[in-house]
């Protein structure tokens, strides 16, 4: 059992990660009363822009990392990528929530599979490669078209290949360098869906979801909740979201991605220890964001409630809008039920998530009809001001 005496307002908490995951965090903590002290190699990072107070160093220098600790009351995740000694030293020095245990299992795609099959979850069949023999025999044994994905630092698609033949497969791994990979069958399914599972260090648990996501090279380009057609879908999802959250013994917040395939069945595709990118429009559309409910779950506060205050969807905005100069925001802001979200990234590049717009309306279809409409707006005014 995990130390539940409260870390209340007034205290230091610690982010590993300066992204835009970071600087939402940290503007749910200071509505709380707390002050937030992010770590981070670059200087000028969304989350630093709101923190209190923030260090500049690589993950792997021990002492600054040994530093940022002493100085914070519990250290969180905004990004999971960041090198394991990092999380080591930090819970040498305060405590760590969600543990390096947790980081260590999702942040390689085989442990993850390996630890989802061992606690009976369903995933896509999936198979080790780490030598020529192995990739054959995987080839073999899940069938094609399969999925080859480097087993470490993933995320937005970065890392995998779709193969169709054993020749497919072998120019794949020789791509990302022969590294230790997993092979996944691939799966024909409906959608993509999200849970959002925070967990206390009593035990207590609050989900939001699922959420519906649409994805555009293989980066998140909408996502709506609640959908009615997936209600019947919940009660599955929620039960596989608390077995996950519980055999990690997790403290903070995860987020588990499903495939929802074509015979109706729930997959799961991977785990993010930290607030995701489909939770964004918890902020405006439920009563307690997944933001806050990651500070209330690593500072032991109870758990905010999860209703639904309006149904909602969110579009990405990419660094693409930017490519005729600063989009024409006023068009955007003028429209009802429009919020603007941005993150304080100076250089827009092709594909970067820059913000986001979160659309609240009678129906979650409306929502996201209004979003979409929303960003296209910023596409054609800011080409007709480039023209003009």
């Amino acid at each position: 059992m995990h130390d539940s005496q409260p870390i209340l307002p007034g205290a230091t908490l610690g982010v590993l990660g300066g992204g835009q995951l970071g600087r939402m965090f940290a503007l749910a903590a200071a509505r709380l009363g707390y002050r937030v002290h992010v770590f981070s190699p670059r200087p000028d990072s969304p989350t630093g822009q709101v923190a209190d107070q923030m260090t500049v160093a690589d993950y792997e220098n021990v002492g600054a990392v040994a530093e940022f600790a002493d100085s914070v009351d519990v250290v969180t995740l905004e990004f999971e990528n960041v090198a394991s000694s990092a999380t080591e030293i930090a819970a040498r020095h305060a405590l760590m929530r969600p543990s390096g245990s947790v980081l260590h299992t999702t942040q390689n795609r085989l442990r993850e599979k390996r630890f989802l099959a061992n606690i009976g979850v369903p995933t896509a069949p999936f198979a080790e490669v780490t030598t020529n023999e192995q990739l054959l025999s995987a080839v073999t044994s899940i069938g094609i078209p399969a999925v080859l994905k480097t087993a470490d630092s993933g995320y937005d698609g970065k890392g995998q290949a779709i193969v169709h033949t054993a020749e497919d497969a072998d120019e794949a791994w020789a791509n990302i360098g022969r590294q230790p990979a997993v092979l996944e069958k691939w799966i024909d399914f409906q959608r993509e869906l999200s849970m959002l599972i925070a967990r206390s260090p009593t035990g207590e648990m609050a989900l939001h979801g699922p959420i519906a996501n649409d994805h555009v090279d293989h980066v998140l380009d909408v996502s709506m909740f609640p959908l009615a057609e997936l209600e019947p879908l919940t009660a599955a999802a929620e039960e596989i979201g608390r077995e996950i959250a519980v055999a990690l013994d997790l403290v903070g917040i995860c987020c588990v991605e499903f495939f929802l395939t074509d015979a109706d069945k729930l997959l799961v595709n991977e785990i993010a220890p930290r607030t995701h990118n489909s939770g964004h429009l918890t902020i405006d559309a439920t009563t307690t964001s997944q933001f806050e409910q990651q500070v209330r779950a690593v500072c032991g506060l109870p758990l905010g409630a999860t209703d639904v205050v309006s149904p909602a969807a969110m579009v990405n905005l990419l660094g693409d809008l930017w490519e005729s100069g600063q989009p024409p925001w006023e068009a955007v802001l003028a429209e009802p039920g429009v919020r603007l979200h941005l993150y304080g990234k100076t250089e827009a590049r092709p594909g970067r998530k820059m913000g986001h717009l979160t659309v609240l309306a009678d129906s979650t279809e409306l929502a996201a009809e209004r979003a979409l409409a929303a960003r296209q707006m910023l596409r054609t005014k800011s080409s007709s001001l480039l023209s003009s």
